[in-house]
């Protein structure tokens, strides 16, 4: 959902009591795009770990499953088997 889809939803009330609704809308649309949907923003609060660049989004991949390949998790046993009913 991009920022003005988001706007019209968030903040519906406000803008069907505005006079000039449109206009209210790209200001609000503005708002939400340079404060909530940017990923830099998210990226100094700590709610993501990185923003990656979009050429280096292929080498990133390979390397996360390359360092996953041989990943083992050791499963401990089930106490209960499931008895048949």
């Amino acid at each position: 959902m991009g920022p003005e889809g988001a706007v019209s939803i968030l903040y519906k009330k406000e803008l069907q009591e505005a006079e000039d609704p449109k206009k209210l809308q790209k200001e609000l649309a503005a708002k939400y795009r340079s404060e909530i949907a940017n990923p830099y923003i998210a990226d100094e609060k700590g709610y993501i770990d990185e923003v990656i660049d979009p050429a280096e989004t292929r080498k990133k991949l390979i390397t996360a499953f390359e360092t996953l390949e041989n990943k083992y998790v050791d499963q401990p046993s089930r106490k209960h088997g499931n008895i048949p009913l």
